[in-house]
């Protein structure tokens, strides 16, 4: 596999951060909250405010790895009858704009859907590829063939209880980037950043080449620049919810993400630092 194929759209976007001496900023919305249409404009704010990277989450009906305020996000986008259809729709909305932008998801919608048919309908809308937290590389045979044939990122899942023999399967079996969750348990906003962090992203860089993003916890601009100083890239999503949350709307997370991209860029990068 080439660098560039390896690298996709995500882990381009990625890299051509790191390029500019700064790491790059992924941001996570779910979609169809609070509605359809305000889910599409909050997704735009985000592209607005300076994410380099999208993720837009596919309301799951047991999403045992999030938080709660990504659950409560979820559930009313599910209540609103949003369907995976309205997610590709989001993707092509959101992807009109110039910005990788990924789905994030639970396997099960993807295989009630059928594999290479979402594949074929993301990659139709101009989607980069998808995030799978549940999915092991063990057990993506199926996703993987239909990833390549429409020539999707990969995204998977490492976190700090990951051996370094299964970082190394990981690692090898992503296309785009690897997200490296800094913390343990479920999704959401901390006060303070992980520890381990730090420890699991030079373990993973040591396997790949491949650019390696930190998510779960990030929730200001001083959290997103200690992240940068190690990372590639810095993922935020529950911080976001909560802003819709609270009612602060698109407004809202655009000026959320602002701050954050100015967390990522405010201690100058090296080369080294990947």
């Amino acid at each position: 596999m080439s660098d560039m194929i390896a690298l996709g759209n995500a882990g381009a976007a990625i890299r051509k951060a790191n390029d500019e001496g700064r790491a790059a900023l992924v941001a996570y919305l779910p979609a169809g909250y609070p509605t359809y249409d305000g889910g599409v404009d909050a997704l735009k704010a985000l592209v607005d405010g300076g994410a380099d990277v999208i993720e837009i989450g596919l309301p799951y009906s047991d999403p045992v790895m999030d938080g709660v305020t990504v659950q409560r996000a979820t559930e009313k986008a599910r209540a609103n009858g949003l369907r995976t259809k309205d997610v590709l729709r989001t993707v092509e909305a959101v992807a009109a704009t110039g910005i990788p932008t990924l789905v994030m998801t639970y396997w099960n919608p993807i295989e009630r859907y059928g594999a290479h048919a979402f594949a074929r309908d993301l990659a139709a809308a101009g989607g980069a590829g998808l995030i799978t937290p549940d999915l092991i590389p063990d057990e993506d045979a199926e996703w993987n063939a239909a990833a390549d044939k429409e020539n999707l990122d990969k995204v998977y899942l490492v976190s700090p209880s990951s051996t370094d023999k299964r970082i190394a399967l990981t690692t090898q079996a992503c296309r785009g980037f690897v997200y490296a969750t800094a913390v343990m348990g479920v999704t959401g906003a901390r006060e303070v950043t992980s520890e381990l962090a730090p420890v699991l992203v030079a373990r993973t860089k040591a396997t790949t080449d491949l650019p390696v993003g930190v998510g779960l916890g990030v929730s200001n601009a001083d959290q997103a620049a200690q992240i940068a100083s190690y990372a590639d890239a810095v993922i935020v999503g529950s911080a976001f919810v909560k802003v819709l949350e609270a009612g602060a709307g698109p407004a809202g997370v655009r000026s959320l993400t602002e701050s954050l991209a100015e967390g990522v860029r405010r201690e100058p990068r090296t080369t080294a630092a990947r």
